[in-house]
């Protein structure tokens, strides 16, 4: 419930989990993304910086353990830039979904106060980390310059690929930031499937090397969809030679189930988004 003062007073009003008018939900999404980001540097020396540091102090310890120490990348094409584009799509994952469980909980107030369309936090909360994803993108293409990565047809499935990425994690960050509210353990235990996610999904090491010592495991490896974006990304992007999302699963049948779960997470992320959120500041 939010109070609001009108011309006969103050009156209770039930906010709504989502608003008929979409461009205003996106356009208040949107500029509380904005107050988010300049208030997160509008102090620091080195700004908008930090948000390439995380990615980048992870790529490169990566790279010198499985490059120059276990020497994973020797079989595969580009390999710098293939944990490097690896690394930031999980990391843009990570952070949507990361950021997105106390979410509630740290607008509290402003769900007390005011009334609004409650799909606005959780959307602001990705388009921030798709903001970030953007940019951290233009470090990935300047990579892909220095390593004589030939640009394609095939890149035009770039912006096919991180929509399917956002609406991966636009339908968990839904889910995420309504469930924390009335389950506290919701945190810690995302927290072990992102960590787990990292090491289950082809991003230090090719699903080439899957398939050949665990065969039968490839199937349910590339089920992930971040398996299967990253993969195909990697095909369509990088290394032509690189298998497909469709020939690395098994084939084009196959490839339905990362999209099924695409799809149902999103679903499922909206419809319980729909249901809790009218009545969370009553939660809270």
């Amino acid at each position: 419930m939010a109070t609001l003062e009108t011309a006969d007073g103050f009156r209770t009003v039930q906010p709504s989990a989502v608003s008929g008018d979409w461009r205003r939900t996106v356009y208040l999404a949107v500029t509380l993304a904005a107050t988010e980001l300049k208030v997160r540097f509008f102090d620091s020396a080195l700004g908008y910086l930090w948000s390439l540091m995380r990615p980048l102090m992870m790529f490169g310890v990566l790279y010198l353990v499985f490059s120059e120490i276990i020497r994973v990348g020797d079989t595969i094409e580009f390999y710098p830039v293939v944990l490097l584009m690896g690394i930031v799509l999980y990391t843009f994952v990570a952070e949507a979904t990361g950021d997105s469980v106390e979410s509630m909980i740290k607008h509290e107030s402003l769900l007390r106060r005011v009334a609004f369309p409650r799909l606005v936090i959780p959307l602001a909360v990705t388009v921030t980390a798709a903001f970030n994803l953007l940019m951290n993108l233009v470090v990935v293409f300047v990579f892909m310059a220095l390593s004589d990565v030939q640009v394609r047809w095939s890149w035009l499935q770039l912006p096919v690929l991180i929509a399917l990425l956002m609406a991966l994690a636009l339908g968990i960050a839904l889910l995420l930031s309504v469930l924390y509210v009335r389950f506290r353990d919701v945190k810690p235990v995302w927290q072990v499937v992102l960590q787990a996610a990292f090491y289950t999904t082809p991003i230090l090491y090719p699903v080439e090397l899957v398939r050949e010592q665990y065969p039968a495991a490839v199937t349910y490896v590339m089920s992930n969809p971040l398996a299967a974006i990253n993969q195909q990304m990697r095909h369509a992007v990088l290394d032509p030679t690189a298998p497909t999302a469709a020939a690395a699963i098994g084939g084009t049948g196959r490839l339905l189930v990362p999209l099924a779960i695409v799809a149902g997470l999103f679903v499922a992320g909206l419809v319980c988004f729909v249901r809790m959120a009218p009545t969370i500041a009553e939660d809270l």
